[in-house]
């Protein structure tokens, strides 16, 4: 996983070094004024793509595999609805428990664009906020229980157990960037804090799961015991399909 993390590190420094670059060659290349330039008209349609961290995570780990399609749509000026759609499965295996969980979920959200563009750019640094609904099932593997004492032996269970129907729903706000590497085609990198709103989980849902929490809720990612919130990150190549032009 660090490999994974280092690579996708240098994707990030690649797409802010992109939108630099374009800066200083439009900055060095072309001297426009606003005086003597008609302003220019900017682009506006689908922009629809996939989640590029997702698919390198399932080739790399094979306890994890995912997919996820994202988009967004130019509402007004620098306004755009997003939202994302995707499948998760994830095998978290630990010390004294295996557990997996797999679903479905969709984000849904508006991002705002910040980043003031130069002549004839369209790219993004954007603030967002989404709410993501996911639908799950979740399979206890296996487990130990903790005696506290060496007398009895601390073999772990194996009989499989499995909950359906479960769900959860959350808040997130998101940062992030998106530049033109060529015509109408963007690479983008995103990060978000994650808060969870509510979920359903296997302890209360059904007696053989007593005392047994979400460990892995798809869309949201892994939870824990000390806090409602996590974080998760995305690195994304889309394309705009426009569908008008319009003067800034």
């Amino acid at each position: 996983m660090k490999q994974l993390h280092t690579y996708l590190f240098f994707i990030s420094l690649l797409v802010s070094g992109t939108i630099l670059s374009q800066e200083t060659e439009l900055d060095q290349e072309t001297n426009i004024s606003a005086r003597d330039t008609l302003p220019p008209a900017e682009k506006y349609g689908l922009r629809v793509g996939l989640d590029i961290a997702r698919l390198i995570r399932s080739a790399v780990n094979e306890d994890y595999s995912g997919f996820e399609i994202n988009g967004d749509y130019r509402v007004y000026k620098n306004y755009y609805l997003a939202a994302e759609i995707g499948n998760e499965s994830f095998l978290r295996d630990e010390e004294n428990i295996e557990v997996e969980g797999s679903g479905s979920y969709i984000r849904l959200g508006v991002d705002y664009n910040v980043y003031k563009n130069w002549y004839g750019m369209q790219n993004s640094i954007y603030a967002g906020l989404r709410y993501g609904f996911s639908a799950f099932d979740q399979t206890l593997n296996s487990y130990r229980i903790f005696t506290g004492t060496d007398f009895f032996p601390n073999e772990p269970i194996t009989d499989k157990r499995e909950a359906k129907d479960l769900t959860a729903s959350w808040i997130e706000f998101t940062l992030g960037i998106k530049v033109e590497i060529v015509n109408n085609l963007y690479l983008g990198a995103s990060v978000s804090l994650r808060g969870l709103v509510n979920e359903k989980d296997p302890d209360g849902f059904d007696d053989e799961f007593d005392g047994f929490e979400n460990l892995f809720i798809p869309g949201y990612g892994r939870t824990n015991d000390f806090s409602q919130f996590g974080i998760g990150y995305t690195y994304a190549i889309s394309y705009l399909i426009p569908f008008a032009k319009k003067k800034r």
